[in-house]
């Protein structure tokens, strides 16, 4: 079965065409165009999650550990944020937050501080380990989404991202 590529016929088949012609013929009743863009949605994220993991290898990190330090790191100088911030962030619970934190403290990525504004709070503040470790990551993590992008074109990509954007923002409602 030829697959439509921006207007053009082409041959090539992925796996997704191949499960999808399946299912159509052992169920012609049912429409199958959902699979053939969350399926390839799935399948790149495997993808995405070892490259990710991957770059954050090479830095010496958890993914865990990236989602709290890369929250640090955009809040921007002097790289700091309450817990709750970072909760709000890290879609974790509390207790997790707070075992990451001691967690990240005790390899001297983070460190606790208190609040200026509030003695009974505290900030967790990026180290200069951190921030060295962090922006290492975001450099490889860069360059191993951007080969993973590679055979698209920049228009492409960008199309991409805005209709991943607009299914995105229909679960955020």
């Amino acid at each position: 079965m030829p697959v439509r590529d921006n207007d053009r016929v082409t041959s090539e088949h992925d796996e997704v065409d191949r499960i999808v012609d399946a299912w159509g013929r052992q169920r012609p009743d049912l429409d199958f165009s959902p699979l053939e863009v969350l399926s390839r949605v799935d399948r790149l994220s495997r993808h995405l999650d070892r490259a990710r993991r991957e770059a954050f290898r090479r830095s010496e990190l958890e993914p865990w550990e990236w989602d709290v330090l890369s929250a640090l790191r955009r809040a921007g100088e002097p790289y700091q944020l309450s817990p709750k911030q970072l909760l709000q962030q890290t879609l974790v619970s509390s207790g997790t937050m707070t075992n990451r934190i001691d967690r990240l403290v005790g390899r001297r990525l983070v460190r606790r501080e208190a609040d200026p504004g509030d003695g009974r709070s505290i900030l967790v503040t990026l180290t200069e380990e951190g921030r060295t470790r962090v922006d290492a990551a975001i450099t490889r993590l860069v360059d191993a989404e951007a080969l993973l992008l590679g055979v698209l074109s920049r228009s492409d990509s960008d199309r991409l991202a805005g209709l991943l954007r607009k299914l995105s923002l229909s679960f955020d409602t």
